[in-house]
């Protein structure tokens, strides 16, 4: 492989080759990265929601949620 790719011009080698990987596992590619961020997306917005749930639990609790606390 070495050999064939060594009597190439750079252009070959550079720009060519890596559009036909493109061309040809593009589709392969876009879909593994949109899953990809769309997990990094909804794995933000978990920690977000469960953040606010705590912060809404720490300041609407009332004297309730702090004497469970001191139970513990």
């Amino acid at each position: 492989m070495r050999e064939t790719l060594a009597g190439m011009p750079w252009w070959v080698k550079w720009v060519a080759i890596p559009l036909l990987v493109l061309f040809v596992f593009g589709g392969v590619i876009t879909s593994i990265l949109g899953a990809l961020i769309g997990f990094a997306f909804k794995a933000l917005l978990f920690v977000g929601l469960v953040g606010g749930l705590v912060l809404l639990v720490k300041k609407f609790g009332g004297s309730s949620a702090k004497s469970s606390s001191r139970e513990w």
